[in-house]
């Protein structure tokens, strides 16, 4: 899933427009559990600097509508919205791009790719290929790294 996910969650569990910096930590470390304090500060920094949060008088916001954001039941964030050089989101940022679609309609196509064509047995990395390629979209930069991912987790 993607960062912008991972910021709707605590807006959106707790109904509010705007949460402080311990309220953020709270919800993710203790919570969650998704993550430590320091993780913590690393995803309000990136939410920062790629403009989907805002900050007024300590208190942080969305910078986007709530109500676009699907939030899974059981949701957990991966350790990719960590990692800004991550290939499977650079490749799923270009197909929003390309595309105007929120990320999280990429997602669903992606789940859809590898069930129903699949059935199951086909890596997310891939599927996000094969979506590219159906949009006419140059994904020949990222292969390589895509790969080195790929063989990482087996």
């Amino acid at each position: 899933m993607t960062l912008k996910t991972a910021l709707a969650a605590p807006f959106y569990h707790s109904r509010a427009q705007k949460l402080g910096k311990s309220e953020l930590i709270y919800y993710y470390a203790f919570d969650r559990r998704w993550m430590d304090r320091d993780k913590v500060d690393l995803i309000i920094h990136r939410g920062l600097e790629q403009h989907l949060l805002g900050i007024d008088d300590e208190m942080y916001f969305p910078l986007f509508d709530l109500a676009e954001v699907q939030i899974p039941i059981g949701y957990k964030p991966s350790s990719s919205i960590f990692d800004p050089d991550d290939p499977f989101e650079q490749l799923l940022d270009r197909i929003t791009s390309h595309t105007h679609k929120e990320p999280e309609g990429i997602i669903a196509l992606m789940n859809e790719v590898i069930k129903d064509r699949f059935d199951g047995n086909l890596c997310p990395e891939a599927a996000l290929v094969i979506i590219a390629k159906q949009h006419m979209i140059d994904v020949t930069d990222l292969l390589k790294p895509l790969q080195q991912v790929i063989l990482k987790k087996e």
